[in-house]
């Protein structure tokens, strides 16, 4: 009777809500509604970081850059056969250079753009060999996407044993993770493109990224709180 009583009182007022914004044309609903989303998409974005905070942070699987043991981790879901990689990866490069306590996770992930399965797992076979580094400014050398052929001939040409990378790309392993990441990507509402998680905040988009120092610093002055403020997961 209480979750009845609950619910009707909830669709009261949000009938209520949209009689109101009627009022103020679309223009203003679409803005308020917006509003409303982004703000359900950000919390539930944080409970998420939060449950999965080890998936994202400590998963032995994903290749990693930067300081072994450094104190400032963020979290970089990557497509890698998408157009915008290039100009993400100078950031991320830029902000490495920066920051001598920075290490960044690498998530290929799996979206639903051609060939961006092969590539996530490539990604994770070129570990294996212990030539992710190599392997990955190849492909992110350009912003064009890429075939098959076109990955493994940049293998190649970093040096890596072109037969064994495509056995491992079939290991079951490889091809759970794949999955894995995706799945959390998916839960994150990470959708075909690239998104770095800067403490609990998911910065999505090329354009967004672009001002990744910003975040990092505003992180970094959450990390500077008196001992006994609430912590950050920076």
């Amino acid at each position: 009777m209480i979750n009845l009583k609950a619910g009707r009182i909830a669709l009261s007022a949000l009938l209520l809500l949209l009689s109101v914004l009627a009022k103020y044309g679309p223009t203003v609903t679409h803005y308020v509604l917006q509003h409303e989303y982004n703000s359900q998409l950000r919390k539930d974005r944080e409970k998420v970081i939060s449950d999965r905070h080890d998936a994202l942070f400590n998963d032995p699987a994903a290749p990693t850059a930067g300081n072994p043991n450094g104190d400032h981790h963020i979290a970089v879901f990557l497509d890698c056969n998408d157009p915008q990689r290039r100009a993400v990866d100078r950031t991320i490069q830029q902000a490495l250079k920066r920051d001598p306590e920075l290490k960044v996770y690498y998530i290929p992930y799996s979206s639903t753009r051609p060939g961006s399965k092969f590539a996530a797992r490539a990604v994770l076979a070129a570990s294996k060999q212990g030539k992710f580094e190599a392997f990955h400014h190849g492909l992110m050398a350009t912003g064009l996407r890429l075939s098959g052929s076109d990955i493994l001939d940049i293998a190649r040409d970093e040096g890596l044993d072109v037969e064994r990378l495509k056995r491992d790309m079939k290991d079951p392993g490889i091809v759970n993770t794949v999955k894995h990441h995706s799945a959390l990507a998916k839960k994150l509402s990470i959708h075909g493109g690239p998104a770095v998680v800067v403490g609990k905040r998911v910065v999505s988009g090329a354009a967004n990224i672009h001002y990744l120092d910003r975040y990092l610093a505003n992180e970094r002055k959450k990390d500077r709180r008196p001992t006994g403020s609430p912590t950050s997961a920076f």
